[in-house]
């Protein structure tokens, strides 16, 4: 285990409302300032950006680039964006090495890089897969990521200054497609999924400590998606899509609420909620995304064979948006599934959208970012930018910035992260 030396952590004041925050009950993971991206899909953890920001509409590698910097090796994990820095993960293939950097906000300066993990990296996968994957997640206090390494699951605590706190291992994976669920944070939780053809797992950690806490284990079929913590027919509930099931757990105690047969047997996206009904969707060996009542009663609201199996959707407002595989980008009725409108943005899409007031975000697998209006009742195209060649990892959206990570293809592959922002932000 090689850790870089340690820096100084962001400034006493951000240190000081971290601690107020947790103090007064705030659960971490959700949002902490309004100007953060603090984990997988955001500040609440639905792909839905913070109100009242400005993110431009246009960039180029000229226009509206902020900063630009370079990533070692390559990774899938998407920016975490807290106080006056961004984390992000990501495996270096020629070293051995799965590791989590540490970059400035400001000016995109590296500050540090912890190896986590060195050696025994995984050799299978689909040839998409990354071994860094998985998105940061920060509770408030600590930054917690999951990787797979020396053919199992582990997840590891770092603080702010790249020192390892604590690691645990989750349990054993048999690789198929790959690995790619992200931690999450759920007050004194943090939720791991590690689905595979083996026999996976659901546990709960002590985020203090990484003591597993409960633990479920999962049919022996290759899955993806990571967990989701929604508020829901009013309970919290930890929702799982995959293995031929949508489950639903207690977070905190691991006590399964529900669960019925659907929506197929591999998943990617993370499930929303309209707090009364749970959207997932799946991709193989059928496509199909599915709406169920999250009372327990097991009632399917409504069901199609849309394929929306790797970008995660958005529900807003009693409507859920959605880009499809194949670039076509959507609104259905939540309640009801009645399709508002369907249209074309071209390319695949691997990356998930992000919502930003009645605008979304999308990049595709070649780099290209749509910025389109998306409203029950119009699409509008507004713009499509490119950077890079090759984008897998989703945008954070925060402070009015966009952070995306993309690569540039060529005699030798090389990621880079940019900052995308108007002047004046």
């Amino acid at each position: 285990m090689n850790i870089a030396t340690p820096v100084p952590t962001p400034g006493p004041s951000w240190r000081f409302l971290a601690g107020i925050l947790i103090a007064i009950g705030l659960a971490p993971g959700s949002a902490t300032v309004a100007d953060d991206w603090p984990a997988w899909r955001g500040p609440h953890r639905d792909g839905i950006a913070a109100p009242g920001q400005n993110p431009p509409l246009r960039w180029s590698d000229t226009e509206n680039v902020v900063w630009k910097t370079s990533i070692p090796g390559r990774g899938h994990s998407s920016p975490t964006v807290v106080g006056r820095r961004i984390y992000l993960a990501t495996a270096d293939a020629e070293k051995q090495t799965q590791s989590v950097l540490c970059f400035d906000r400001e000016s995109g300066k590296p500050i540090w890089e912890t190896v986590v993990h060195r050696d025994q990296l995984d050799k299978g996968g689909h040839r998409n897969t990354s071994q860094a994957s998985s998105t940061v997640a920060f509770d408030g206090d600590r930054l917690i990521i999951n990787f797979l390494n020396n053919k199992a699951i582990h997840t590891t605590a770092l603080d702010l200054a790249g020192k390892i706190l604590w690691q645990q291992t989750v349990g054993d994976f048999v690789t198929h497609q790959g690995f790619a669920s992200s931690p999450v944070v759920h007050q004194s939780v943090v939720l791991v999924s590690a689905d595979h053809k083996g026999g996976g797992c659901i546990a709960g950690l002590d985020r203090s400590t990484g003591k597993v806490l409960w633990k479920h284990s999962r049919p022996k079929i290759a899955n993806y998606t990571s967990p989701s913590v929604v508020q829901a027919s009013g309970r919290t509930q930890m929702v799982v899509a995959g293995c031929n099931l949508l489950s639903s757990f207690d977070p905190l105690s691991g006590k399964k609420l529900w669960e019925l047969e659907g929506s197929t047997e591999e998943c990617v996206v993370t499930a929303v909620t309209d707090g009364e009904r749970v959207f997932a969707s799946g991709g193989y060996p059928k496509n199909h995304t599915m709406a169920v009542l999250a009372d327990g009663s097991g009632k399917v609201v409504w069901q199609n064979t849309a394929r929306v199996y790797v970008p995660s959707m958005i529900q807003e407002k009693g409507f859920l948006y959605a880009v499809m595989d194949a670039g076509m980008a959507v609104c259905w009725k939540a309640d009801t599934g009645e399709e508002r409108w369907k249209e074309r943005l071209g390319g695949e899409f691997f990356s998930s959208p992000v919502r930003v007031g009645d605008r979304m975000y999308a990049t595709s697998l070649a780099g290209i970012t749509s910025v389109f209006e998306a409203r029950p009742d119009r699409f509008q195209l507004l713009a499509q930018n490119q950077l890079g060649d090759e984008a897998f990892a989703s945008p954070a959206v925060c402070g009015s910035r966009i952070y995306l990570r993309t690569a540039k293809n060529g005699d030798q592959r090389q990621e880079f992260l940019y900052c995308i922002g108007l002047a004046a932000n």
